[in-house]
This record gives structure tokens, C-alpha cells and sequence, in this order.
């Protein structure tokens, strides 16, 4: 993860350096992150948890959108937005939706981690999604085999499970929603 400026930007100077580049750009709190270009492992690892949430999802009005979908979160109250590229979220709320990002907060968020980037996705995201209302956000971890899983309880609580290899994951949001540790970690 990059920053691709050190100093502090606007929103607008953040949509103008966006229309410069093809690369994935977020912004959260004043600075723009570039998103370098994932692993073979990531992508292996993305393409197998969005293909079991597509065919969970089939036929309910809850989707799963995949990167480089944006997702906006913006405070009206502070006039302030955060634009983020999860690697794939679960929505709920299809009105939410403009021709080319999600405004809110997605019920269900997975980032996959990627050497440069987990300082970004484990504190800056984990505190962007659960500050905004996140239902349920996974960390997956390909370089230790695990899955950190933060989440909401019904008290607004957040509550954390750690999933290691050769354990299964279940959500909590979407309870039919099990991965196989074992599985998601030895696909190659």
C-alpha cells in the first residue's frame, strides 16, 4: 500500500487524481492510497470466497461485488467521504447504488491480505467499516492461515473471532455462509 501523496487532500483533489489514473485509488481521512496489483494467491483466494457468496446469495436480494467496486462512506453531518476498494462485500440495500459505486455500508466486507497492505486493511479499514456501521468484517490472512473476524453484535458491540487452519469459518451475519480453512488456504 502507497500513499500517492504525503500531504492531506480534498475530496475533489482525491476524484481529480482518480480521473488520472486506471490504478485503484481510496481515500480515507484526507490522504489517497493507491492499491498495488494483487497476488496470484490473493486473486486465487478472492475468486473462490466470491464464488461461494455468489452461489449462497443466488436468488436473495442480498449481492457480492468484487474489486475494483468502490464504496463510499460519507458523513453528511461532517461533510466528509471515505472512498474504499474492498476486495469483495455483501449488500443488502440495492438503492444504495449509483452507476458507479455503493454509497453506505455494506452488510459484509473481506479484505485478503497482501504483504503491503495489512496495516491498512487490519487498522485503518477495521476502524473505517466498524466506526460506519459494518456489519461484519473478515481479514483474511493467506501468509499465516488465518481469518480475523470482526463483527457486530446486537448491542452494536464489536466482537472478534480468530480462525486458524484446519478450522471452519462461519458468519455471523450470514449463518449458512461456512468456509473450510483448509480448503481457502490450499487452492493451488
Amino acid at each position: 500500500m502507497s500513499l500517492l501523496n504525503e500531504r492531506y487532500s480534498t475530496y475533489e483533489e482525491f476524484e481529480s487524481e482518480r480521473k488520472k489514473t486506471d490504478k485503484r485509488l481510496e481515500f480515507i481521512d484526507g490522504v489517497i492510497y493507491m492499491t498495488p496489483s494483487p497476488s496470484i494467491k490473493h486473486q486465487e483466494i478472492s475468486s473462490y470466497l466470491h464464488g461461494e457468496l455468489y452461489n449462497l446469495l443466488k436468488g436473495s436480494k442480498c449481492k457480492v461485488f468484487a474489486a475494483p467496486t468502490d464504496v463510499v462512506f460519507n458523513n453528511e453531518s461532517k461533510d466528509e467521504k471515505k472512498t474504499v476498494v474492498p476486495d469483495l462485500f455483501v449488500v443488502c440495500n440495492q438503492g444504495n447504488f449509483t452507476e458507479n459505486e455503493y454509497i453506505g455500508a455494506p452488510d459484509f466486507i473481506i479484505e485478503i491480505l497482501s504483504p503491503s497492505n495489512k496495516s491498512h486493511d487490519m487498522i485503518t479499514k477495521l476502524n473505517l467499516y466498524m466506526n460506519f456501521g459494518v456489519k461484519e468484517y473478515w481479514i483474511v490472512d493467506p501468509m499465516e492461515n488465518r481469518i480475523m473476524v470482526y463483527f457486530l453484535d446486537q448491542d452494536g458491540e464489536i466482537q472478534f473471532t480468530l480462525v486458524n487452519l484446519g478450522e471452519i469459518v462461519t458468519s455471523n451475519h450470514f449463518k449458512e455462509f461456512k468456509i473450510n480453512t483448509n480448503e481457502l488456504f490450499n487452492l493451488s
